[in-house]
């Protein structure tokens, strides 16, 4: 008898198309997230010209001005309470977003989501590690190492939408997971790094309403599910007193978003049909709330976080001159798209990874400079890492508009380029030979 063959190693793609089903729901995400991303750049121009113009003594008022319950630790500044109050709902859907992910999404698949993953975890170590490099004599800019980690998805799918870019499913699924898991890693890093002073009591009372919340969201998610007003009055009280104690224990609040965006169930109950018998309750909450995060809360923070006084041409080039604004543009412009490209192209070496033959390097390589802009978390960060309205948070903040700006300029000249060719793929995508809803392109059991 022959001896057998050695079997070939197991190969999988990089962008492949993946399902119909996350291709449909990734377009809708990023639908939505286009007019948040409008709304988010028109709120951060008004800032910018507001507290630039003859009347921002009046914007810088209305920034600082305190309110709450001090006892509570809850006496906060208008822009405070937009950075740790609106924010986490923001961060409430990117924790809804990632459990459903890796529960009922295409990235479950390890072959699937270890390219991505792996390029978001090289998105941040890079551009960390250059900015770093740029501010390694300054101890004081050096706490900053944080901010050009994240991207901003509104921001990118505004850009894209203004471009009038036919971005491909695979190429958005990518776009997203870049995005969501960044956001997650930066998330992470506000929770290890940003925490000045831990108070265990309040952070260890706090388990107590998120655990009510968890258990209840879990045992109950059909009638949550099907009555609105059962979440808000049950559900959302929990969720704010959860808030309001991570607030409390030193640990950033938005952190609170997360962990309650986690507790939520992805699959329905078998008793009410099964997980395949329509949406679970994070589906729910996600249609829910994504318009009040991409069209209240994060236009709202950017509002109160954007408004930088650069004391006109000469103040403005005077901000751009230091080493906190050089590195944190160099780390997002340069920075980003090596980390995501590099990784990608390493991890496609070191395994049995090929790219989809649908792309070419140019348009992961176009993505990776879209993920440059770092506007919504790195602003955060920003305020976390210095005293807001400081000379530093206001070199940061010129830094994390010019990096946005020219990313979002680089990627349109090399997505725009790339339009033509994006526009058949998105015509093959629509492709229903058997008019049953399905494009062609997407029936995993379609013979040539």
């Amino acid at each position: 008898m022959s001896p057998t063959p050695p079997s070939k190693p197991s190969r999988f793609t990089v962008l492949g198309r993946g399902s119909y089903v996350e291709a449909l729901r990734v377009g809708e995400i990023l639908r939505q997230e286009t007019v948040g991303g409008a709304l988010l750049v028109a709120a951060a121009v008004v800032a910018l010209i507001w507290a630039n113009s003859p009347a921002s003594e009046s914007y810088f008022a209305l920034r600082d001005f305190r309110f709450g319950y001090a006892p509570w630790h809850l006496e906060l500044s208008v822009g405070a309470w937009a950075a740790d109050g609106l924010l986490a709902v923001f961060f409430f859907l990117v924790g809804l977003e990632l459990k459903r992910e890796f529960v009922a999404g295409d990235l479950r698949q390890l072959s699937k989501s270890i390219v991505p993953v792996a390029a978001a975890v090289g998105g941040v170590v890079v551009p960390a590690l250059i900015f770093a490099l740029v501010n390694l004599a300054s101890p004081e800019t050096l706490r900053g190492w944080a901010i050009p980690t994240a991207t901003d998805i509104a921001f990118a799918v505004a850009v894209l939408a203004i471009i009038g870019s036919h971005l491909p499913s695979a190429l958005r699924i990518f776009l997203l997971t870049l995005a969501v898991v960044d956001d997650l890693l930066a998330i992470s890093i506000i929770a290890l790094f940003y925490t000045s002073e831990l108070q265990p009591v309040p952070l260890l009372l706090a388990l107590l309403p998120l655990g009510l919340y968890t258990f209840l969201a879990q045992k109950y998610r059909t009638f949550f599910g099907a009555r609105l007003a059962a979440a808000w009055l049950i559900l959302l009280p929990l969720g704010v007193a959860t808030w309001a104690l991570v607030h409390a224990s030193g640990i950033h609040a938005t952190v609170a978003g997360v962990l309650l965006g986690f507790a939520v169930p992805v699959l329905r109950s078998r008793t009410a049909g099964g997980p395949e018998a329509g949406p679970g309750l994070a589906e729910v909450f996600e249609h829910r709330f994504r318009p009040i995060s991409a069209g209240f809360a994060v236009p709202v923070f950017a509002f109160f976080s954007a408004g930088v006084a650069v004391g006109g041409w000469e103040g403005l080039g005077s901000a751009l001159g230091q080493p906190l604004a050089v590195g944190i543009i160099l780390a997002l412009v340069l920075g980003k798209p090596v980390g995501i490209l590099g990784t990608t192209w390493l991890l496609t070496k070191a395994t049995s990874a090929t790219l989809d033959s649908s792309f070419k390097w140019i348009d992961i390589f176009g993505v990776a400079i879209l993920a440059g802009i770092g506007f919504t978390v790195s602003l955060l960060v920003s305020e976390l890492s210095f005293d807001q309205g400081s000379v530093y948070d206001d070199h940061a903040k010129v830094g994390i508009l010019a990096a946005s700006l020219l990313a979002a300029l680089l990627a349109t000249a090399v997505l725009r380029s790339r339009n033509r060719y994006y526009r058949q793929v998105e015509a093959e995508e629509t492709i229903d030979a058997d008019h049953d809803g399905i494009p062609d392109v997407y029936r995993q059991d379609r013979r040539p």
